[in-house]
């Protein structure tokens, strides 16, 4: 099987444990994909459609895919989602939901928004690097991503 190239992953998370205990688990997992990390999702809005700091296209690399918080200030995971699947240039990036909540209403609500995976955050860090290693696995060796130019891009 061929390796496919490394694909940028954007973690939208406001907690700073959450973030770097993912990058642990990518690094225990050795995984060779850039992580990126905003904190909310106006944050995630704002890197994915190149305003404000993420303006020069170095700071912003199209993600291959979104792992997104749905519990985050200014504007949450489900607000960010509908809007990420409502732009007909950021649709296609496929977007994890990696999130605390259990509800039934999230799990639901994600998928009707258009989230692509919904997953409950392990309580260990051994169930962290699972997850990743089964990220890994789905979304980077089994799955064809598409190739899209970023937003704004000439």
């Amino acid at each position: 099987m061929e390796h496919k190239r490394p694909i940028t992953i954007l973690m939208a998370d406001d907690d700073a444990d959450d973030r770097d205990f993912t990058r642990s688990a990518m690094r225990e997992s050795r995984l060779v994909n850039e992580l990126r990390f905003v904190e909310d999702g106006e944050e995630l809005l704002d890197y994915l459609c190149r305003r404000g700091r993420y303006a020069e296209p170095k700071d912003s690399p199209r993600p291959g895919l979104i792992l997104l918080d749905l519990n985050m200030p200014r504007k949450d995971g489900r607000e960010a989602l509908r809007e990420i699947k409502g732009d007909p240039l950021l649709r296609q990036i496929p977007v994890v939901v990696l999130t605390t909540s259990k509800t039934e209403e999230d799990v639901l609500r994600s998928y009707d928004l258009g989230a692509n995976c919904f997953i409950t955050k392990p309580v260990t860090f051994e169930g962290l690097v699972e997850v990743v290693k089964v990220l890994d696995k789905h979304w980077f060796q089994l799955v064809e991503l598409p190739r899209t130019p970023a937003p704004h891009e000439s």
